[in-house]
């Protein structure tokens, strides 16, 4: 037998031998547990927020796409949103692309 590998068995106490398999399964589970509670899911919750602000958006209401154009809905459609970004300037744009919903400001006291 190898000398070396000899030494390497000596080295690892026997209590890390008998369950190695078992031993490295605990501490990945909780490596999962915590990367589930802290990354996906507050992420599918912001999703499910966003689908349910683009359900609720009709004409009128005015909005911030990803490409960054700002505009006004005129027409909601099934799939896509007819938006004016302009005066007499008017794009069809899908509704994934809307970012947020951009809230009327109010005048401010003088």
């Amino acid at each position: 037998m190898n000398l070396t590998s000899i030494f390497a068995d000596a080295a690892v106490p026997a209590s890390q031998q008998a369950g190695g398999g078992m031993g490295m399964f605990v501490p990945m589970l909780l490596i999962f547990a915590i990367f589930y509670f802290m990354m996906i899911r507050p992420q599918q919750r912001k999703e499910k927020e966003r689908r349910k602000m683009i359900e609720e958006l009709r004409a009128g209401a005015r909005v911030v796409f990803a490409g960054g154009f700002l505009g006004t809905i005129v027409e909601a459609k099934e799939k896509t949103f007819r938006i004016e970004i302009a005066g007499d300037v008017v794009v069809e744009v899908a509704r994934s692309a809307v970012q947020e919903v951009v809230k009327p400001e109010e005048p401010k006291a003088s």
